[in-house]
């Protein structure tokens, strides 16, 4: 069972973004620590994923007038692949509606195994740079 709870631990949650996201910074030549994505993050809605009650991940948001943007979403490693993502996504959506948002945006880089992810969940390309798939999808 999946459950969310505000974010206890943002320095927790930041390891998680770093664990998952080094290949990429290391590719791109992104110098972040958890310290400074910690500190990125503390404006966002930070929200624990949790597994059978066992914190697997975080999901990161921020809305604006009519949008929500997915601004994070980690899973560990060895909780992937379990329908985890999809679930986040669902309550994104949901946390999107309660807000009164319209459609739900975010960027993924272009090489990472989540643009599949976000395709399943039906978001749709809606620009590109050298390295980030921007994609959106409306708010069902």
């Amino acid at each position: 069972m999946v459950t969310f709870r505000p974010a206890k631990d943002l320095a927790k949650a930041a390891h998680f973004t770093l664990s998952n996201m080094r290949p990429y910074y290391e590719q791109y030549s992104v110098d972040w620590d958890e310290a400074q994505i910690e500190q990125m993050t503390q404006e966002l809605v930070n929200l624990d994923i949790l597994f059978e009650e066992k914190l697997v991940g975080v999901v990161r948001l921020s809305f604006d007038i009519e949008e929500c943007w997915l601004r994070d979403l980690q899973v560990d490693q060895s909780y992937q692949n379990r329908g985890i993502g999809s679930i986040a996504i669902a309550e994104t959506e949901r946390l999107a509606k309660e807000h009164g948002s319209h459609i739900l945006k975010l960027k993924v880089f272009k090489n990472s195994p989540a643009v599949y992810l976000y395709k399943r969940q039906g978001f749709g390309l809606t620009s590109e740079d050298d390295r980030f798939y921007y994609m959106s999808r409306a708010v069902c």
